[in-house]
């Protein structure tokens, strides 16, 4: 179990590779499974949400820069930092078992500096760490709850500017990052059910229809799942499809477009819907790895026009073809931090200045590419206000022919969605990633 977490957390921090894929690799080769999985999977995903904090703590029980030590000893020592400080592991099991590993991987020598920092690292408890290095939460709120919670403090204060100013909501929200999402399935219509979900295990989901929910186990467990007629998809990521699939229009209602489909769950999900009512989804993916996956989720399925290989950019299409388009817009991610334990310390502020032109040239592109009285669908998995207002605010300054649309209407029974028009959804609010969503519709004003 622990070498299982070991090797996932050293291939995220040498390797780049990512949290989740690594995990699911990992856990397959090594045939695990139950409770030895779920310990697996939390050392290695706790240790990597809370590195900063370990990080913090490490730095002051070994005699020499962190940088200076050999990575296989530094991701050993967080993944001992992590028993200690935030599992229920005993403090001997923790530094006993951490010694182990660090002679298997690292070496003799290795093993004995392992046994010495984790020993000083055992002599206090997490709270009793924190209040030697967070900073003074009245003269610093905000790199006091970054130290708290193991967030880089640009990304707490983009939290509090988007949830208005609340420093209690923004400690609320951090906190949810840091707790393991519930795994959420979707049962695309036409190819599976909720009942079927439930059937093989699952539980109802919260808001969506077609949302079930894992509480543990491998989602590919269920036979619609490894089927390919259901996907794994987070609740938020349902809804705002299903918001734009429900949005009321001027006019025929018959072809859609998902503008930056891959991997392709919410095309799925919009293909089945509009299957249900004689429409068909084109499915537009600019990398050909992603867009083999949307043409794989999409495979079986009714309601496709086709799947290509596009620049949304630069689209191949006349403008003014499509009735619904959905512009889910590559962004920095900030709103799955709990699925992608890494991203918090992956993700710098030059990425969201980075993104923003491509950004604003997709929601530019998708209003061009509706009719006159069809709706477009702005979506991010991130509540950073330079990702989701910022850059609708930007591009309807110069679009007299655009009009927002209240979205929250076409969320019903999802509580506390603010003011609208836009409608961003919170973990610590609604238990889904924070996607945001603006629904636009293009008038017949030039």
């Amino acid at each position: 179990m622990r070498l299982v977490a070991y090797d996932v957390v050293h291939a995220v921090t040498t390797r780049d590779a990512y949290a989740n894929l690594a995990l699911a690799a990992a856990l397959r080769e090594r045939g695990l499974g139950g409770r030895d999985a779920a310990f697996a999977t939390e050392l290695a995903n706790g240790t990597l949400r809370r590195r900063g904090t370990y990080d913090r703590v490490l730095g002051r029980c070994v005699n020499r820069k962190l940088r200076d030590l050999d990575p296989e000893v530094l991701d050993v020592l967080r993944l001992g930092a992590h028993q200690v400080l935030g599992m229920r592991v005993p403090p001997h099991a923790a530094v006993a078992t951490s010694v182990d590993l660090a002679r298997r991987v690292a070496g003799v020598g290795a093993s004995k500096l392992v046994n010495a920092v984790l020993r000083k690292v055992a002599a206090r408890d997490l709270p009793g760490w924190l209040a030697e290095f967070a900073p003074d939460y009245e003269a610093d709120p905000l790199s006091h709850l970054g130290a708290v919670h193991s967030h880089p403090r640009w990304i707490v204060a983009a939290f509090r500017d988007a949830l208005g100013g609340s420093l209690e909501e923004t400690a609320a929200l951090l906190a949810a990052d840091n707790e393991p999402a519930r795994v959420a399935v979707a049962a695309w219509p036409g190819r599976s059910t909720v009942d079927e979900l439930q059937a093989a295990g699952a539980r109802p989901g919260l808001w969506s229809p077609y949302a079930a929910i894992l509480d543990e186990g491998d989602p590919h467990r269920i036979p619609a799942v490894a089927a390919g007629r259901a996907g794994v998809q987070d609740e938020g990521s349902q809804l705002v499809a299903l918001a734009l699939a429900h949005a009321e229009l001027d006019g025929p209602d018959s072809t859609w477009l998902d503008l930056c489909a891959g991997p392709g769950g919410k095309a799925a999900l919009l293909a089945g819907l509009a299957a249900q009512r004689s429409a068909r989804l084109l499915a537009v993916e600019r990398q050909p790895h992603r867009a083999a996956l949307v043409a794989r989720n999409l495979r079986g399925g009714a309601g496709v026009l086709a799947t290509v290989v596009a620049d949304g950019t630069v689209p191949p299409w006349r403008g003014g073809r499509f009735d619904r388009v959905l512009v889910d817009v590559p962004c920095t991610g900030l709103g799955a931090l709990r699925r992608r334990p890494e991203a918090r310390w992956r993700r710098e502020p030059a990425d969201v200045r980075a993104l923003r032109p491509l950004q604003l040239g997709l929601l530019e592109s998708a209003l061009d590419a509706v009719r006159p009285g069809g709706v477009v669908a702005y979506v991010t998995c991130s509540p950073h206000l330079a990702e989701t207002r910022d850059i609708v605010a930007t591009v309807l300054a110069g679009r007299a022919e655009v009009e927002r649309i209240d979205a929250r209407p076409l969320l019903p029974g999802v509580p506390d969605l603010g003011d609208g028009p836009d409608v961003q959804l919170w973990p610590h609010r609604h238990g889904t990633d924070a996607m945001y969503l603006a629904l636009l519709r293009r008038t017949s004003r030039q």
